[in-house]
């Protein structure tokens, strides 16, 4: 095990005040990336971005994710070029599929080819050649350019998938693929494969970077960070617990799961989620169970790890505890490693 970098991913729910405390924080501690979540119903993650940019000099930041369904992709490559500018080259650009968009209406056929091209005019855009994009849902005519001009004539592209189809295309152009709602150490090897099915090929695949995210909940009373991550973890479970071919999941749980989360009731379908099932889906304990879990996703070879919101009984108390023992002990082991 070597390198691997430390992140955190906040939800879009907090003031702006909040976003330039939280990324300041993040940064002190000596965290590399911070990200925003893009959740149906939850704020758009651009303008908490901006707030954080203005809080910051070194870290990364991002949103994770941002979906073509609900927002254009020339809409997407002009926040992303004005996150860049405020940012002064440490934005990145998280695209994904996007999620629970039926209950709008929105119909989502034809969704890799909708990232695929919607990655293909972020890049377009901010390259400033003026180029044309032609695709079966999204077009970009020729000679189209942003104003103001782009600071970067790129910036690192993560896409976020549980899909094989998906992550296949995104090894031709992404800089990072991330596995969100997952802490599992098993998936690192099925993602990899999932950017190249001939495992001669697989070798030939490292630059694009694994992310694995998920929530998180650490606090010194491992059981009560155990019971606050039960009920964050459950309504996500709801979509990528089916998803993730190493863990079995009981339909009649996964049944009673779905039943529960639409009804509200949060405390009973997290009363739902066994140990082993927050294991797979979160990192959640005291600092130093939580620290031992990233080691173990690390060494199964990601290269990136998002420790999710609510990151503690609270917020500040999360990440001050990921910030001050979490990061130092999973820096020391890779530095013995």
């Amino acid at each position: 095990m070597s390198g691997g970098e430390l992140g955190l991913g906040f939800q879009s729910d907090k003031s702006w005040r909040d976003y330039e405390r939280l990324a300041l924080a993040a940064e002190e501690y000596g965290f590399d990336v911070v990200a925003v979540f893009g959740d149906l119903y939850f704020g758009p993650p651009v303008p908490a971005l901006l707030a954080m940019a203005r809080a910051t000099n070194r870290i990364r930041l991002g949103p994770a994710c941002l979906n073509p369904f609900t927002l254009h992709p020339v809409e997407i490559a002009g926040q992303i070029a004005a996150l860049d500018e405020a940012s002064g080259g440490r934005a990145f650009c998280g695209l994904a599929r996007g999620t629970w968009l039926a209950d709008l209406g929105i119909e989502q056929a034809g969704a890799v080819d909708a990232v695929v091209e919607a990655a293909a005019i972020v890049r377009a855009l901010l390259a400033g050649e003026g180029e044309a994009v032609g695709g079966s849902r999204f077009v970009l005519p020729a000679g189209v350019r942003l104003r103001p001009t782009p600071l970067r004539r790129a910036v690192p592209i993560l896409v976020g998938t549980w899909g094989p189809r998906l992550a296949r295309q995104a090894a031709t152009f992404a800089d990072e693929l991330k596995v969100g709602g997952s802490a599992n150490p098993e998936m690192v090897a099925v993602a990899r494969s999932w950017l190249a099915p001939d495992p001669a090929e697989r070798e030939h695949t490292t630059d694009v970077k694994l992310v694995l995210g998920a929530v998180t909940v650490v606090d010194e009373d491992g059981d009560a960070a155990r019971r606050r991550a039960r009920e964050e973890v459950a309504m996500y479970l709801d979509v990528v617990a089916g998803l993730d071919p190493t863990v079995e999941v009981d339909p009649a749980l996964l049944a009673e799961l779905h039943a529960r989360v639409g009804a509200g009731d949060r405390a009973a379908a997290g009363a739902l989620v066994t140990r082993t099932l927050l294991d797979r889906f979160a990192f959640a304990g005291t600092p130093a169970e939580v620290a031992e879990h990233a080691v173990a996703v690390l060494a199964a070879g990601a290269d990136r790890l998002e420790f999710g919101t609510p990151h503690g009984l609270s917020d500040a108390a999360g990440v001050a505890l990921l910030g001050a023992k979490v990061l130092p002990a999973v820096r020391a082991e890779i530095a013995r490693s």
